[in-house]
């Protein structure tokens, strides 16, 4: 062996020989060098690489060791050796010298750290000797002192225990570490993921300390781990403990370590590099900084820089900031580099912070690991440890353990500190007890550590005070290190004296050094800011109310930085207490009242805080503060407004805020709910809920929830009494942790629902959870979702679903697993252990009373799984669902749970799908359940994947399953949703079925069980298989419908399935749809299940319903989307000609020649059975419009024809001859003027034409003037509608002049506006009189003498309105000058703007220009109309007007407009003002002329606005009006005076027949002046006193008066405030008006009594009674209708807004004219929907029914939809807002279909879903669901 080998193994000598191959250059270049006269190069030329290195090495070896050291030395410093190597090469051959002397060495280092910081010196010439100035040794030396500096630095700095405030200096005590959770990203090399413990026994079994820290699985790149904790928690206080423990030799991995505080580093106001930071500010090196630090970058793996406080770092510093190897930069810029390797790379990171927002310079991979501080053990050692003293040991552990609350903010190791502090000056001479009481809150521990620092007690006021104000001076201004400058010298001696205040020196820069001073702890600081704004008088209470807030603790998201004053507001609350009375009070040496006025403030603010609705971290900072109070009032206002669902998201959860939360809550009287998620909660926080009786919902979601929470939540749970719901989700629990919380579930008998989705939990844990159920009989729901569960597990719970009675749903779906179990009731008893066979028939029993829902969906289960599975269920209860969907059942799997299914009680669905079924297995699984009585529905599609078998219950179960048959909801005509029991449904849709295939299948069908519903839509039969199935038809049984869509059919097809109408018998309608390929056969759907028990309710109705199928129902046969050529259209009449009938056709082909259409009309007469032929979207030729008409005029049985847009045809054939009135319609079919003398010759052949619809088309008003010639020929006896046909004013005149010619027209109306309307309506015979409407005709002046022109020709008109006809004021004034006639009647009204606004002079003026003598007058102004009659010719007598004018008293200027009114009024009898404002003048000129005016027959004065001098005059002139018949002052503004003076008009009345005076307010005066009135009026015969408040006395005086009215017909006393005695009187009076036919007491209080009275002797004329809100009961309405019953007059019943619960009248007799019948809100039920209905029977006549507003339901409505075709006048039913669900108004639907003639049905806001309300109003557009009233109208002349 060589040289080299001897002192260098085998594997070093490898390395070096590797290092120098790597640079061949450098080595040829050293070995010329230390060889200058030996050549090595010649004859090695053949050698390889490495074979030439190691013969060098030889070479240079082989010249002595003074050789070899030099060149070992070049080697070291000129290439870049692994440290490992070097050092072994130094160690063995390096210089004599070895490592140079410091003093040395920092001579040498003196020039070289001028030029860089690096340890590698530049590859020095090959022509240079190797440099001697610094050599590696040395440099290792350097690095060798200052690492060892560095640790007894640290032994001096840590080794003892720093004091803590108030702590004696001798007061040694070893240290307590807190509990610490490893967060996200990392965890330790050799620990459980979850909970670690700083001491060897951890909860979760792993021998673990705090150094585990550094123990991390990141190995490359940065490490780093963040210490996250509260206040008070201890960070600090690890972070030296990790100092002082690396300087005792802990951490042996790491050779140096740094320890920085952010809030010492933000003093330091300039840029640092990374050496300065670590020499300047930490400890410099005594030489060779360059070396040192050059070395502690190659060796930076074990390099170890701790980090407090980062939350206090002022500078913000983005993820991509970081300062490089050179560079100055601030502390959290170093730092930031440090974190991302920038710096050091690969050295050790450890940095504490309280939690929030983390700073984006920290890596994504950082360790998080959550800092808790201790828990019961950890706080006892902690006090054990603390008293040296044993007595005084066992008392204070006695004192914790006796105080729950104490014992819990010991939790907090801060406060642990403060408390022991303060029992060691308590608990000498105190009884037990009593020390503990005076620390009941975080406050009051502080306080008395205060007083315990103090000598003897004594508090120097001054100092404290003086240092409360330093606290919260630096708190405002972010000040926690304060200099010598900042405290006076007495205040620091008298802090650091007592241990309040602590001082250290700190480095601010290069070179410079500062003692300064600070609290000992944060919340020491914050305590005496508090403290200074209760004690100090500078501090008023609006300013102290102002530190009173909630901030946030919402950190995680928010907030990087935590505010100072956090922790002050729970300070202020604590001092605020009681207990803080005396202490304060000593404090300030004030009085109580000043101290409580404090207080007091405090406690208000946090009063109003109470009541706030606020987020969760402020709830937990309000608890805090609220439990500081110790106010056992506030503490319950703020538990009763918490709300019912109380949320908390993302925050940091510890013990002591859920303690907190759980003081308050036992204040609270209501349940709670509390939802954690995402919470990082304390491991032992649960303990908090310990005996917390008012929650009642309890969730987490956390993934740091573990096996360690898991046990202390199973501690809390069995003392929760109240608790019904737990949720433990998104945890890392394991069959550890579970175990403990099945152990604890037993103890919670109230739970009803528990969920422990996505633990991870395993096959074990989940069996074991389950067997808990037995043992929680109130369990509603277990869901165990996303854990990991094998197949055979899952058979097992399968087992326990079956066997265990209370569960009723297993639900697993890849990741779900659900359980859900019946309530109490509806268990049955729990399967007990019987020796005998009798009680385990009874168990079978008990199983097959309840139902279960089985869900196994993608669960891989496979046919030897199913077998098993069948063997469970064959014994188990009713199943409502089993649903094994997604699995690997294939072929035999699917056959052999079909083959099982009868015999496994499935009532409901059975789902099969995506199980690998294939067309051989369609025919195996149809063939095992062809016998199958229960299958109510079987649908395969292998295109989808599904297969779903659906079964009813057997008819001897069906008594227990009666409730759980739903009613018919869908109204889908093809296929409904709900199936009777024996029907079934089969649908085997997109499964590859051939023609082939037919002939098995059938085969299998003939054997079904009441197959009603076939589909084969989606298959490839073709015609073929078209053919095969029409023969096999009939053999298949009664079928509802036959789906064979899309299954390539072409048009042969239709004509084969059109043949099945003569020999299928259920057949009624064929859907054929060519080009979509829809193929429909469906039964009639009206007489659909109508026998079967289960689909209609058993209403009394029911029976009336089975006799609608009896009905004769037309078949019908739609052939769409087909080409038509005229052979085709032969084949199918041929085809057709065969069908029964009544027979309907509808065909849609898009293009239809007039051949086809020739054709197709051609071999209508031979089809005698067709009813109705269409003509959809199919596009014909304006030549069609003539075939139809000829058609029409030459088929005697077509009732009607309608041609729209030439696109859609429409003909109704008549079903018998006694059908009249034929109707003919050719709109939008580009009609003009050359069409209408051909279409009108081919009608004129028409028999019988009703109605005439030419609207829409393009007449013009050339072409309507041709029509209006050729109308009188054409023999229609309806209407004309000619509307939409672009005429103008043209036309309307021309329909004037043409009037005179067409002798039976009754009504004419055009409107030339936005309506385009033009309508014209005849009468069989000669019209006497005519009615013409023009609106918005625009005439002008030029139209006037034409229009009077016609109006004077045209004498039969008389009447003419003309609605906003651009009429002015003196075109009317020209209009009726020029309008004469020999003789008859004309009425003119008009309704233009004007006419409101031109006031009653200017319209009597217009009067005057009459060519005929006015009978009437009628001006409403807001109506803006005039009405005058005229009668023709105009008589005059001059001698009656001279007579006349001589009682008027006028002025000149009005004399002779009064003069032409009496000539033009001679004969007028009839003068109405509405709406009007009549002037003085006005009122002036009309008492001229009543006084005039002997004729005068009626007057009415309503709703005008008169002045009282203007009602005089109309007074006296109605005065002397002695013939009136009619008087109307109704409505009118009027003033008691007023009043009074138009009563007086009345004296003298005795020929008035008519009087209203409603709303007229009548008083006692006038009301005693209306009686007397009234006394004389013996022609009497209608009274209306409507809203006048008359009360019982005017009801008195009425009384007295009517029996002498012998003629009164009609009296309204509505709204008149009358009750019980004054109604009692009307009855009694009204009895004896004989020929009374209209009463009217509505809202009136008048009561049952009033009803009595009535009905003893109504009048046996009366026609209408109207008794709506008069506080009827069921007693009144039953006499009342007991009265009325054989009423042969009455008409009207109006009896809404009573209490008439069964009080419905009930008819013997009936009414035989009654037409409407009012009881909307009468709280009529189901109960009295029979008998109502029954006397609706009995009203023949009845038009409408009011019943909105009541409580009627479905069987109310199978009553009258059972009477509606009975009932052939009734036009209008109203059942808004009732009880009527979709079952309901289908019934009603049904009964409408029975040919009943009714218009709409409201059902606006009864319970039925929109969905429904849609379906029913397109089958049945008289159904009207919606708010507003749309009924259609009928077409006007019907």
């Amino acid at each position: 062996m060589d040289p080299i080998s001897l002192q260098l193994d085998t594997e070093n000598l490898g390395w070096l020989v590797s290092l120098l191959s790597e640079h061949p250059e450098w080595l040829s270049a050293k070995v010329k060098f230390f060889l200058p006269n030996k050549d090595l190069g010649s004859g090695n030329e053949a050698l390889e690489l490495r074979q030439t290195v190691s013969l060098q090495l030889r070479e240079l070896h082989a010249q002595g060791t003074a050789t070899w050291q030099e060149f070992i030395n070049c080697v070291c410093m000129e290439l870049d050796v692994p440290l490992d190597l070097e050092v072994l090469l130094l160690s063995t051959w390096g210089h004599g010298e070895g490592f140079p002397s410091p003093s040395e060495a920092d001579e040498e280092s003196q020039p070289e750290s001028q030029l860089h910081h690096g340890l590698k010196r530049p590859h020095q010439s090959c022509e240079s000797s190797p440099c001697p100035k610094q050599s590696r040794k040395q440099q290792l030396e350097l690095a060798k002192k200052y690492l060892q500096l560095l640790r007894t630095s640290a032994r001096q700095r840590y080794g003892d225990k720093l004091p803590g405030p108030g702590q004696p200096l001798s007061s040694r005590q070893a240290y307590v570490p807190p509990i610490l959770q490893w967060g996200r990203t990392t965890a330790p090399f050799d620990t459980q993921e979850g909970v670690m413990m700083g001491d060897p026994k951890t909860e979760d079994g792993a021998d673990m300390s705090i150094w585990d820290l550094v123990n991390t699985r990141a190995e490359k790149g940065p490490r780093v781990t963040v210490l996250l904790g509260k206040a008070g928690m201890g960070k600090t206080t690890l972070a030296r403990r990790l100092c002082q423990g690396w300087a005792d030799g802990h951490l042996h991995r790491f050779q140096a370590l740094f320890f920085f505080e952010f809030r010492q580093l933000n003093l330091v106001t300039s840029f640092l590099t990374l050496p300065q930071l670590l020499f300047d500010l930490y400890l410099s090196p005594e030489a060779g900084r360059d070396a040192v630090f050059q070395y502690l970058e190659e060796n930076a793996n074990e390099v170890l820089l701790i980090f407090d406080g980062l939350e206090e770092a002022l500078a913000s510093c983005s993820s991509g900031e970081t300062v490089g190897p050179e560079d100055p930069g601030s502390a959290l810029a170093l730092f930031a580099s440090l974190c991302r390797g920038k710096l050091l790379p690969g050295c050790w990171v450890i940095a504490t912070s309280r939690p929030g927002k983390l700073p984006a310079c920290l890596p994504t991979e950082a360790a998080i690991v959550h800092m808790w501080g201790f828990d019961g053990p950890r706080v006892e050692e902690y006090v054990g440890r603390f008293f040296s003293d044993e007595l005084l040991q066992k008392s204070a552990l006695a004192e914790l353990r006796a105080n729950r609350h104490l014992q819990s903010m010991c939790a907090v190791p801060a406060l642990c500190q403060v408390a022991c502090l303060c029992l060691c000056r308590l608990l000498p001479g105190s009884s037990p007890g009593q020390s503990s009481a005076l620390l009941s809150t975080v406050t009051q521990n502080y306080a008395q550590m205060v007083l315990a620092l103090s000598p003897r007690g004594y508090l120097d006021a001054e100092s404290l005070l003086g240092l409360s104000e330093l606290a919260l001076l630096g708190l405002q201004t972010g000040k926690v290190i304060f200099s010598a400058g900042d405290i006076p010298p007495s205040m620091m001696v008298f802090g650091i004296a007592r241990g309040l205040l602590t001082s250290f020196c700190i480095y601010t820069g290069p070179g410079h050094q500062e003692t300064v001073y600070a609290f000992t702890h944060h919340s020491l600081q914050e305590f005496f800011a508090a403290l200074y704004l209760m004690a100090s008088p500078k501090v008023d209470k609006d300013t102290l109310v102002r530190y009173v807030t909630l901030n946030s603790r919402w950190l995680l998201r928010t907030k990087s930085r935590p505010g100072l004053l956090d922790h002050l507001p729970t300070f202020l609350a604590g001092l605020a207490s009681r207990a803080c009375h005396s202490f304060l009070s000593r404090l300030m040496q004030k009085d109580e009242v000043w101290v409580g006025t404090k207080q007091a403030a405090v406690v208000q603010a946090l009063r109003k805080l109470a009541t706030r609705r606020l987020t969760g971290p402020k709830v937990v900072e309000l608890c805090h503060c609220v439990g500081e109070t110790q106010e056992a009032e506030l503490a319950g206002l703020m538990a009763q407004s918490l709300p019912d669902q109380l949320p908390f998201h993302n925050f940091p959860l510890t013990y002591v805020d859920l303690a907190a939360l759980t003081n308050i809550l036992r204040h609270r009287d209501a349940p709670i709910h509390l939802d954690f998620e995402g919470c990082p909660p304390e491991p032992r926080c649960p303990e908090a809920l310990a005996g917390c009786g008012k929650v009642e919902n309890l969730s987490f979601k956390s993934r740091k929830c573990g096996d360690a929470f898991a046990e202390a939540l199973s501690r809390s749970l069995p003392t929760m009494g109240s608790l019904k719901k737990l949720g433990l989700a998104g945890s890392k629990i394991t069959a550890r942790g579970i175990s403990h919380l099945v152990q604890a579930l037993p103890s919670c008998p109230y739970l009803e629902e528990v969920s422990f989705q996505d633990n991870q939990l395993k096959d074990q844990e989940v069996l074991n959870i389950v067997e808990v159920l037995s043992c929680l009989p109130q369990l509603r729901k277990l869901d165990l979702s996303r854990n990991n569960v094998s197949v055979t597990t899952l058979l097992c719970l399968t087992k326990v679903a079956v066997t265990r009675p209370s569960i009723k749903m297993l639900q697993v779906r890849k990741e779900d697993l659900v359980i859900l179990l019946s309530p109490p009731t509806e268990n049955a008893a729990e399967p007990q252990g019987s020796p005998d066979l009798q009680g385990n028939a009874s168990q079978r029993k008990e199983a097959r009373g309840r139902s279960l829902t089985l869900r196994l969906q993608n669960c891989q289960l496979t046919v030897q799984d199913v077998e098993m599975l069948i063997a469970q269920l064959q014994e188990g209860p009713h199943l409502d669902e089993v649903d094994l969907s997604g699995n690997q059942l294939e072929d035999e799997g699917c056959q052999r749970m079909a083959e099982a299914a009868p015999q496994l009680h499935i009532t409901g669905k059975l789902d099969l799908s995506d199980n690998g079924l294939s067309v051989a297995g369609v025919h195996r699984v149809l063939s095992a359940v062809s016998t199958c009585r229960t299958l109510a529905d079987l649908h395969i599609s292998l295109l989808h994947k599904t297969v779903v078998l659906t079964f009813v219950p057997k008819m001897e179960e069906q008594e227990g399953t009666q409730g759980r048959v739903p009613v018919l909801d869908s109204l889908v005509p093809q296929m409904p949703s709900e199936l009777p029991l024996h029907s079934s449904r089969i649908r085997l849709t997109y499964c590859g079925l051939q023609a082939q295939h037919l002939e098995q299948l059938c085969t299998a069908l003939r054997g079904s069980c009441s197959l009603s519903h076939l589909d084969l839509s989606g298959n490839a039969l073709g015609d073929e298989g078209a053919t095969q199935l029409a023969q096999q038809l009939p053999g298949l049984g009664t079928l509802q419908s036959l789906n064979l869509s899309e299954n390539g059919f072409s048009l042969d097809t239709a004509f084969s399935l059109a043949q099945c109408f003569s020999t299928v018998q259920w057949l009624f309608h064929v859907n054929v749809s060519f080009e979509s390929q829809v193929v429909i056969m469906r039964g009639d759907r009206r007489t659909r299940d109508l026998s079967a028990g289960g689909s209609l309710p058993e209403f009394p109705a029911r029976a009336q319903f089975l006799r609608f199928g009896q009905r004769c129902i037309p078949r019908s046969f739609c052939l769409t989307e087909c080409p038509l050529e005229p052979l085709s259209v032969t084949r199918l009449c041929e085809t057709l000609e065969k069908c029964p009938g009544p027979l309907e056709v509808k065909l849609s082909c898009g293009v239809l020649s007039d051949q086809s259409l020739d054709a197709l009309l051609g071999h209508l007469p031979q089809l005698p059975q067709l009813s109705l032929l269409q003509l959809n979207q199919t596009e014909l030729s304006p030549g069609s419009l003539f075939l139809l008409a000829n058609f029409f005029s030459l088929c005697p049985r077509v009732q009607k024809v309608d041609l729209r847009s030439l696109y859609h045809v429409t003909l109704h054939f008549r079903s018998n001859e006694e059908q009249k009135g034929g109707r003919c319609g050719f709109t939008g079919c580009g009609l003009s003027q050359e069409h209408v003398e051909p279409l009108c010759k081919l009608l004129r052949k028409c028999e019988d034409l009703s109605q005439l619809d030419l609207s829409a088309n393009q007449l013009g008003d050339d072409g309507l003037r041709c029509l209006l010639e050729c109308l009188p020929r054409v023999p229609i006896s309806g209407s004309l509608d000619l509307s939409h046909n672009g005429i103008s004013q043209e036309s309307a005149l021309c329909l004037v002049e043409t009037l005179p010619s067409c002798s039976r027209v009754r009504e004419a109306s055009v409107n030339l506006g936005s309506q385009k309307s033009f309508w014209i309506h005849f009468s069989q015979q000669e019209e006497a009189g005519k009615m013409l409407r023009l609106s918005e005709c625009s005439f002008g002046p030029e139209h006037m003498p034409r229009l009077a022109t016609g109006l004077s020709q045209a004498q039969q008109l008389t009447e003419l309105t003309l609605t906003r006809c651009c009429l002015g004021l003196q075109d009317l004034t020209v209009l009726l000058s020029l309008v004469t006639r020999p003789e008859g009647l004309l009425s003119l009204r008009v309704e233009e703007p004007w006419v409101g606004r031109a006031g009653v002079l200017a319209l009597l003026k217009i009067c005057t220009q009459a060519s005929g003598n006015i009978t009437e007058i009628s001006i409403s102004e807001t109506q803006q109309q005039l009405c005058i009659q005229l009668e023709f010719p105009r008589q005059e007598n001059p001698e009656a007007v001279a007579l006349r004018l001589s009682h008027c008293d006028l002025e000149t200027h009005h004399s002779l407009l009064v003069r032409q009114l009496m000539e033009t009024c001679t004969r007028l009898q009839q003068l109405s003002l509405s709406q009007v404002n009549l002037c003085d003048v006005s009122s002036l000129l009309l008492q001229s002329l009543l006084l005039a005016l002997s004729e005068l027959k009626k007057f009415r004065l309503a709703s005008c606005r008169v002045s009282s001098q203007g009602l005089a005059h109309l007074a006296f002139g109605l005065s002397h009006c002695h013939h009136l018949e009619e008087l109307d002052l109704s409505n009118n503004p009027l003033g008691k005076e007023d009043t009074k003076v138009l009563m007086g008009a009345l004296e003298g009345k005795c020929w008035l027949k008519r009087l209203d005076l409603s709303n007229f307010l009548l008083g006692g005066p006038t009301l005693a002046v209306l009686t007397e009135g009234l006394s004389h009026m013996t022609r009497l015969q209608s009274l209306c006193l409507s809203y006048n408040q008359i009360g019982d006395t005017g009801a008195q005086h009425l009384a007295a008066v009517l029996p002498g009215l012998p003629e009164l017909r009609k009296i309204d006393l509505s709204a008149n405030n009358i009750g019980l005695a004054g109604g009692v009187q009307l009855a009694e009076s009204l009895t004896l008006c004989k020929h009374l036919e209209e009463l009217k007491l509505g809202c009136n209080a008048v009561g049952n009594p009033t009803a009595l009275g009535l009905a003893q002797g109504l009048p046996q004329h009366l026609r209408v009674l109207h008794l709506p809100s008069s506080r009827l009961g069921p007693e009144g309405a039953l006499s009342l209708g007991q009265a009325l019953d054989g009423c042969p007059h009455l008409e009207e019943i109006s009896l809404a807004e009573n209490s008439l619960a069964g009080g419905v009248p009930h008819f013997r007799q009936g009414l035989p004219l009654l037409r409407h019948i009012d009881l909307v809100s009468c709280d009529i039920d189901n109960q009295t929907a029979k008998p109502l209905t029954a006397n609706f029977v009995l009203c023949p006549a009845l038009e409408e029914i009011l019943l909105s507003w009541n409580l009627l339901g479905d069987e109310a409505a199978a009553e009258l939809a059972r009477v509606l075709p009975r009932m052939g006048r009734l036009k209008r039913v109203d059942l808004e807002k009732n009880r009527i669900t979709a079952h309901g108004a289908w019934l009603l639907a049904e009964g409408l279909a029975q040919g009943s003639g009714i218009q709409v049905i409201r059902l606006w806001n009864n319970p039925i879903p929109a969905d429904s309300a849609q379906r029913l109003q397109s089958q049945e557009p008289r159904l009207d669901f919606a708010f507003f009233h749309n009924q259609p109208q009928a077409s006007r002349g019907t």
